[in-house]
């Protein structure tokens, strides 16, 4: 079975390698240099993920990097619990993932960080006007360990971002619902289907969220297949659909790509080169398109409205250091870029390079920082912490 596999992504890998012909050039640097006002918070690698949140409630957002605070508007350095910078070379940080939320609803918003796969994961409460003693409160014993990329995604439509991650203990994919009643502090476990099901091997790549099947209820993407979303998400009964969507991947995007009215998935290659988009030609067959191989490892995606033009764009870059140096390319050009989807105008896509020296982590923010109306990219990995103002005309 592994050999069949291996045949089918190989010719899969080939057939991307050919289409890139048709793929429309990156644009350079220098073209973009305008577009993005880059700060660096800090040149320390404090953390793979990366969150922002008003914490202090001075109407300002500030920037979250593990177990550390960046005050805005001068990114004043505050603890939220013991911790320290790694050494990008030789060491893993203690924070994968980040989300700024109010976790409790009290009115101050909390922090979340999932560690490394396979350790437990916490939510720190906001001491309000104390400044440093954060409560600890654990999320499970365990989140992503069976699936790298954790998702912070809406399941239940409460205007609440949930979880989506795997349990390598039952082998099922779940999804854990944040407190829905002031005072709560407990994240309910709900799991999409029975247990033993695939895309839960320890350190499993590639998940997403969204319709693929066209009927207004959101699916349960990863790279062997989909399960199918039902009205009650708490019901655990969601049919899983075998298929063979892609290699290994980071976040996995639903949207139609090329406007014919089904939806598509976007992935990218966490660990090896490439973008590419799998065409839905039916529910049970996708055909595999390359976007672009500029770099190796994107290992986060999200989606933003980074124009103004109405539609999403993808945001990705280089885990730069993956791997502590150790992989083919882990060190190249820490590339930080976006693709622009062009639904109707072949081959659907613009690719643009925002910055060559900073990559991305594992997950990536988008927040409207300044105030300006436009989404602006906060990112942090082994390369340091970085703020992008979005000055797109």
């Amino acid at each position: 079975m592994k050999s069949t596999i291996f045949n089918i992504i190989g010719r899969g890998l080939i057939g991307m390698i050919a289409l890139s012909v048709f793929s429309k050039p990156a644009l350079s640097q220098n073209q973009h240099k305008s577009d993005f006002k880059k700060t660096v918070i800090t040149r320390d690698f404090l953390s793979e993920g990366v969150a922002v949140a008003d914490l202090n409630k001075d109407g300002q957002m500030d920037i979250v990097a593990g177990y550390f605070w960046f005050e805005a508007p001068h990114w004043t350095r505050h603890e939220i619990s013991p911790s320290r910078a790694f050494k990008p070379r030789e060491e893993y940080s203690n924070s994968f993932l980040n989300l700024g939320m109010d976790v409790n609803l009290d009115g101050w918003d909390d922090v979340v960080i999932i560690d490394y796969p396979g350790t437990p994961a916490y939510w720190f409460e906001n001491p309000k006007t104390e400044s440093s003693n954060w409560q600890k409160h654990i999320i499970a014993d365990s989140v992503g360990i069976s699936i790298e990329s954790p998702a912070f995604v809406d399941i239940d439509g409460d205007g609440r971002l949930d979880i989506l991650c795997g349990d390598y203990a039952t082998r099922q994919i779940i999804w854990l619902q944040a407190p829905t009643q002031p005072g709560e502090t407990e994240w309910k476990r709900f799991a999409l289907s029975e247990e033993n099901v695939p895309g839960t091997d320890r350190f499993s790549h590639g998940l997403g969220y969204g319709d693929i099947n066209g009927d207004k209820i959101n699916d349960v993407v990863i790279a062997e297949g989909w399960f199918e979303g039902k009205a009650d998400q708490k019901s655990a009964d969601w049919i899983f659909h075998p298929v063979l969507i892609s290699e290994p991947a980071s976040h996995m995007q639903v949207l139609d790509v090329n406007g014919d009215m089904k939806n598509d998935v976007v992935s990218a290659s966490a660990h090896s080169m490439g973008v590419w988009w799998q065409e839905q030609l039916n529910d049970s067959t996708f055909k595999t398109h390359l976007i672009t191989n500029l770099t190796s490892q994107t290992h986060a995606t999200i989606m933003a409205d980074l124009n103004g033009d109405g539609d999403l764009e993808m945001i990705s870059g280089k885990r730069y250091l993956a791997h502590n140096g150790n992989d083919a390319g882990d060190d190249d050009t820490p590339y930080l870029f976006y693709i622009e989807f062009t639904p109707m105008i072949g081959p659907f896509f613009r690719e643009h390079i925002i910055d060559n020296d900073s990559g991305a982590g594992l997950n990536i923010a988008i927040e409207d920082m300044n105030k300006d109306g436009k989404p602006d990219i906060i990112i942090a990995n082994k390369n340091g912490v970085f703020l992008f103002e979005n000055q797109i005309k």
